[in-house]
């Protein structure tokens, strides 16, 4: 409750403003059933009508005046809940971009998706909860208590004996309960990972029919969600009926005695009523208590698993520059002997789906190389080489274990990670299109003009199709721009790159969707008119990295080629064998 806290606290005299009008309203509302006794016992039988007017007057006064103070109440918790939950919310969301990509990995895309919904709902039902419920449960109990033995202490011993008997009930019951509440968060982990990958995957499972395997993997889930949740819940419901079945045993001992003293003279009927509607009370009473721990389970779970990923300390900051080497040579990038592995637990621990690049063990061993301002440089080898992880680590999305890395002559390490990517334009594989117009998609928030995006798209070969569109730049995307075909988003996605006119471009198989007459168009059109920017371009195909000064070819992590188009011919085999089965040389 320590993270909760941090965020209350400026809402403090908010929430000291609530509970004391709840408590103002709570305490107006058990005095009705003690003017209700009063009316029957003492001011009825003076029969004066008028009496009864004004003490009748009085009960519909309190009535009111108790509904304004909790409709007041309720609306203020209301206000201070969201605007906590507000607070929460967006520091989450600022944790999770400001994640390394080892984070990332270990936390998991799934998990983050459920923190930032259900966790978050969880949290603020309870802070809403606590400010009224909170006062007001205790109130009802302990007042209720209070007021039957001021009316008759003989008829209010029978509550005094069994308020703590239910009581420690419901804490004991609770307290069962709040890691019931764990596994059910933690659940929802599964369960969301599940959506979300048939979601974006809807395609693929169609077109191999695989429906019914997948809602049988769903069902599978959900119903170990839906087992988890029902136990929890029937947990922390069996203080309900236990509360019941005992106050209603009271109620007719309350009955039962008090009949028997009225009988004998020693209480008035309207004392009987009373002791009902007070026993009423107290039972809600009890109730919101058991409400209370409920949702106090909840919230402590979800509190948790908030902080977990808002509290992780930033793993890439910034190292000084005195503390670092020099680059061995005057290249604007520069590997010096970069070996990583990413890490080996994330897997096991929920983040599968990886960073840029999938949790696996190895990646890059001793990888050296350098390229000139200016220059480009090309990236081939198989699935699984090492080709992404060279990006996670100039882009520093990572850290090597062993190495170095540099661009622009200083460690990546010493730079502050904005002044760093600000350098870049990236297009990476499996790139987001945003649910907004071309325009924003490609300015996407930068300094860029409109005439300076209109630039980009014909340097990336889209404008064609983009002033095809009757509403041209302001045509907007569905989500994962499905309303465009591969290579229109691909085109997209290289115009947004291109818009900012970066000093180090990286192109991460961002033309495998293109003909080879609109790759080579738009290869063409990226010399032209980006010939400053150091090129990063990683393919699949020869034709897209032959032209470019030097080629980088990588098995299993390992740099077993270096040079040019020629030199590689000449001196790599693994290269030689790609180029003639792609161009037809055999």
């Amino acid at each position: 409750m320590k993270f909760l806290f941090k965020y209350l606290k400026c809402f403090l005299k908010r929430i000291t403003g609530v509970m004391g009008i709840k408590l103002l309203g709570t305490a107006l509302e058990l005095m009705i059933p003690f003017v209700m006794e009063h009316l029957i016992d003492h001011v009825v039988p003076q029969n004066s009508f008028s009496h009864v007017l004004l003490w009748g007057g009085i009960m519909i006064a309190l009535a009111v005046a108790v509904r304004f103070l909790n409709v007041t109440a309720n609306r203020m918790s209301v206000l201070t809940a969201k605007e906590a939950a507000y607070a929460i919310r967006r520091d989450l969301f600022s944790a999770a971009l400001r994640l390394s990509g080892s984070q990332m990995d270990r936390v998991g895309l799934p998990s983050l998706i459920s923190r930032m919904t259900s966790d978050s709902y969880n949290v603020q039902s309870f802070i809403q909860s606590m400010q009224t419920m909170g006062i007001r449960a205790p109130i009802m109990l302990v007042g209720g208590i209070a007021v039957t033995l001021a009316m008759d202490a003989g008829l209010a011993l029978i509550l005094c004996i069994m308020a703590p008997v239910m009581i420690a009930l419901v804490v004991f019951i609770s307290m069962k309960g709040i890691p019931l509440y764990d596994r059910v968060q933690a659940g929802m982990d599964d369960l969301v990972r599940i959506m979300r990958e048939n979601i974006t995957g809807v395609r693929v499972v169609k077109a191999l029919s695989r429906e019914g395997h997948e809602k049988s993997r769903f069902a599978a889930a959900n119903g170990e969600q839906m087992r988890r949740d029902i136990r929890a819940g029937v947990t922390m419901a069996m203080p309900g009926p236990i509360v019941t079945l005992f106050l209603n045993v009271g109620l007719a001992l309350v009955v039962f005695v008090g009949a028997r003293r009225v009988n004998s003279g020693q209480t008035e009927p309207g004392v009987i009523l009373a002791f009902l509607t007070y026993f009423n009370m107290i039972l809600m009473g009890v109730m919101g208590l058991n409400r209370i721990f409920m949702m106090l389970s909840k919230a402590n779970a979800s509190a948790k698993r908030i902080a977990g990923v808002v509290d992780l300390k930033e793993e890439l900051t910034p190292v000084p520059e005195e503390l670092c080497p020099a680059p061995p040579d005057d290249g604007f990038i520069v590997f010096d002997d970069v070996s990583f592995s990413y890490d080996a637990d994330a897997e096991s621990r929920g983040g599968g789906e990886g960073f840029l690049g999938s949790a696996r063990q190895k990646c890059l061993e001793h990888i050296s190389f350098s390229v000139p301002r200016g220059g480009t440089l090309g990236i081939i080898g198989a699935t699984g080489s090492g080709k992404t992880s060279i990006i996670n680590l100039l882009m520093r999305f990572y850290d090597p274990q062993e190495g170095r890395v540099f661009v622009g002559g200083r460690d990546v390490r010493t730079y502050q990670l904005d002044a760093l990517r600000s350098q870049f334009g990236a297009v990476f594989q499996n790139d987001v299109i945003f649910a907004d117009s071309i325009l924003e998609n490609v300015s996407f928030g930068r300094d860029v003009d409109e005439n300076g995006v209109s630039d980009a798209l014909d340097h990336a070969m889209a404008g064609e199709f983009v002033s095809g569109y009757d509403d041209g730049l302001m045509h907007r995307a569905a989500i994962h721009g499905a309303n465009f075909s591969g290579g229109q988003k691909q085109r997209l996605l290289i115009a947004r790159a291109l818009a900012a006119n970066p000093s180090i471009l990286v192109l991460d198989d961002s033309s495998s969707a293109l003909d080879y007459r609109t790759d080579a168009a738009l290869r063409r059109a990226i010399r032209e008119h980006h010939s400053g920017a150091t090129s990063v371009v990683i393919a699949q195909r020869v034709s897209s990295i032959m032209s470019l000064d030097r080629i980088m070819v990588l098995d299993e992590g390992r740099m077993i080629g270096f040079g040019s188009h020629e030199e590689l011919l000449a001196s790599c085999p693994a290269y030689r064998e790609i180029h003639e089965t792609q161009m037809g040389d055999l």
